[in-house]
């Protein structure tokens, strides 16, 4: 750029000035530097509306700065093990292993939060549901393209795994929980590296705090190249929203009600129907819930996470009919394999 700038001038027949020379460009980035934590203005030159944001920002950068005090003498290898980030080292198949998500909250998730918060829902006046909205056909169009196969050979393999499992098992469907567990075993059992995927996150920088399960499928090309799928029994559902207009509800007609994918193609899908679920709700002149946000959605999937292969889903997810079995001395049907599908009557004693 400085030496386009240079040829540039020289054809108008103007003087470089030495702000505009390479050497003094480079040194904006590459000089003598300082590190500092800048202090945020008091309230005084603060607008109302800006004061709260001030506040998360102050309690985002003093946890950072914190953090960052601690692991200082440290070299990156040893930052990595701690924070999760060494994959290398990481192991897919141990039940119960934790991870940290892939999206970590950062200041830019700080101002989009504050700008959603404080964004007014008041439609325009000539606004209407029947109107073409030329972004309704942008996500749509996006979104289709986003499911075509893109010929990935694993992808199909997985995906005719998943639709077999989801129809051997359709019968548990009234509990998602066994059901969910049973299509992992299933799959497992097929030679993939399956589990069950627990992600929880805490409240922070407007972010709510929340939870979510879905089955995570780990390729492997060699101990350190890892590829990682996800499988959402229940995808669809996670987008229905109150009221919603026409164009919204036609964009959500697009989704798989099973989603089988990668992670590239996941965050788009889950931005784009996080930002349709915005409009929508701001036609309707309804408030955006916290839990409708696209970093709200987004730590669904990509957020801290524990992958699981027990067999045997916790007590909460037993449902009460076989609760009542095992109480009067009837057990679960086993298939030999650790998979427990309708409750059913043996010897009572």
């Amino acid at each position: 750029m400085s030496e386009a700038a240079k040829r540039s001038l020289k054809r108008r027949e103007l003087h470089l000035p030495p702000w505009r020379k390479n050497r003094f460009m480079q040194s904006k980035w590459f000089g003598p530097y300082r590190r500092t934590v800048y202090e945020i203005p008091a309230k005084a030159s603060l607008t109302p509306g800006m004061e709260k944001f001030a506040v998360k920002c102050r309690r985002a950068m003093a946890v950072f700065v914190r953090a960052k005090r601690v692991t200082d003498p440290l070299d990156e290898k040893v930052k990595a093990c701690i924070c999760g980030r060494d994959h290398r080292k990481t192991s897919y198949v141990s039940s119960g292993s934790e991870h940290e998500g892939d999206d970590s909250p950062c200041l830019s998730d700080l101002v989009q939060g504050f700008l959603e918060d404080d964004a007014g829902v008041r439609p325009p006046e000539d606004a209407s549901d029947s109107e073409p909205d030329q972004s309704l056909f942008e996500s749509t169009d996006m979104i289709e393209h986003l499911l075509i196969d893109n010929g990935d050979p694993f992808h199909l393999l997985l995906l005719s795994h998943v639709s077999k499992a989801v129809e051997i098992f359709s019968c548990l469907r009234s509990n998602k929980a066994i059901f969910r567990r049973n299509v992992m075993l299933h799959l497992r059992d097929s030679g993939h590296n399956a589990a069950i995927c627990k992600t929880k996150w805490e409240t922070s920088g407007g972010l709510a705090a929340g939870s979510y399960e879905f089955i995570d499928v780990v390729r492997s090309d060699d101990e350190t190249k890892h590829q990682r799928y996800f499988v959402d029994l229940d995808f669809a559902e996670e987008f229905e929203i109150a009221r919603a207009t026409p164009q919204y509800e036609r964009l959500f007609l697009t989704l798989p009600k099973i989603f089988v994918g990668r992670s590239e193609e996941l965050k788009q899908i889950v931005r784009l129907m996080s930002e349709a679920a915005k409009r929508s709700l701001k036609r309707r002149e309804l408030h955006l819930p916290p839990w409708r946000k696209n970093r709200f959605m987004q730590s669904k999937w990509f957020g801290p996470y524990r992958r699981t292969v027990n067999q045997i889903p916790g007590k909460e997810s037993l449902s009460p009919i076989a609760v009542q079995c095992r109480y009067v001395g009837f057990d679960a049907v086993s298939d030999g394999n650790g998979r427990f599908f309708t409750p059913a009557a043996t010897r009572s004693r």
